[in-house]
């Protein structure tokens, strides 16, 4: 079998491309596929409980958006550097991209915010990625929220303005590069609504990783190697899952990590019951779905593992006719865009 990257090509006029999020959030557009014919309806995402059924289950993933970008200097001649934090090793032990690199040598020391944060360099991975070992007076992430910035997409170029609006209402688990975006629709009213709608929700947690947006290089889609993600499934989560499913509901997956996340367990444990891992499933067409019956998401990059995993779920002629009806529509595309649900 072979997948072509170029069969997920799409042209995006670059002003449709989402530079700020609308407020309120939910007043985002929201288009509405059915996965089986194609039929693509238009909506806006507070009508959402409209599309949905008593005894649903919507699954979220609650990590949060750690403030991942450092601007500091190297301790002794104040050369600058930049930090991108990757993921946590250890006790203030993590794995991070710099540059310039060649400044970021073993024993290297730097210093972030005037001395709020320092670092040491104590390995440099194959990869060029470094290994840092950080030093705080009191709690890490308290320093981290001090001095550090937003990691945002390299697609967005206007400065964000509150730092809470690249987080989701009920993000609670720190750890993420980027955020799970499809999530950032919801307002904590939206939710309590949908609750007494009949409608359940759950929750799990990905930390999302830069890999979400490293692009597919290899002609031949089967030739890339996806990124690896922590992610942790709670005993709770999985009851309800089981519960719905056995009285006839839906599995929604808020977003591609969720996605990702369940089927993931479903996939090496054939069944879906607590799991604390790493995952590096890639989803693409042929894929057969074991868990969610349906699927909340932004709209994605060209060429990109989430739209592959989108025309897994729903097809890929449906998935590039709705793309393609998307752009003539003008809704707005990627992180602060708008949303599709495919039920």
């Amino acid at each position: 079998m072979e997948l072509l990257k170029s069969d997920f090509y799409y042209d995006l006029p670059e002003e449709l491309i989402a530079q700020t999020p609308i407020e309120p959030r939910n007043a985002s557009r929201m288009m509405c596929v059915d996965r089986r014919t194609g039929a693509v309806t238009h909506d806006h995402f507070y009508n959402l409980c409209d599309h949905l059924k008593e005894g649903d289950l919507l699954v979220m993933n609650d990590s949060r958006v750690i403030p991942a970008r450092l601007y500091g200097e190297k301790i002794g001649n104040g050369t600058f550097i930049e930090f991108l934090l990757l993921e946590q090793k250890g006790d203030k032990l993590w794995e991070i991209i710099c540059r310039p690199g060649k400044k970021a040598k073993v024993g290297t020391r730097f210093s972030f915010g005037g001395g709020r944060l320092t670092a040491e360099v104590v390995e440099v991975k194959d990869d060029g990625n470094r290994i840092v070992q950080f030093q705080c007076e009191g709690n890490f992430f308290t320093a981290l929220e001090d001095v550090g910035q937003m990691p945002l997409p390299p697609y967005i170029k206007e400065k964000l303005e509150n730092r809470e609006r690249y987080q989701t209402v009920y993000s609670r688990e720190l750890g993420s590069a980027a955020a799970p975006t499809a999530g950032l629709h919801f307002t904590p009213e939206m939710l309590d609504d949908l609750r007494s709608c009949g409608i359940k929700t759950a929750f799990v947690t990905l930390h999302v990783g830069l890999g979400t947006f490293r692009p597919v290089k290899e002609d031949n889609v089967l030739d890339h190697k996806m990124h690896s993600e922590h992610y942790f499934l709670p005993q709770e989560t999985a009851d309800l899952i089981n519960e719905t499913r056995k009285n006839g509901g839906r599995v929604i997956a808020v977003g591609t990590t969720t996605c990702r996340t369940l089927e993931s367990v479903a996939t090496f444990y054939n069944e879906i019951s607590e799991h604390d891992g790493y995952t590096d499933i890639f989803i693409y067409p042929s894929y057969e779905f074991k868990c969610i019956d349906g699927l909340i998401t932004n709209f994605h990059l060209p060429e990109s593992t989430l739209i592959m995993l989108v025309s897994a779920f729903m097809g890929y002629e449906n998935t590039m006719n709705a793309y393609k009806t998307a752009v003539q529509e003008r809704y707005r595309f990627f992180s602060f865009g708008d949303s599709m649900c495919i039920l």
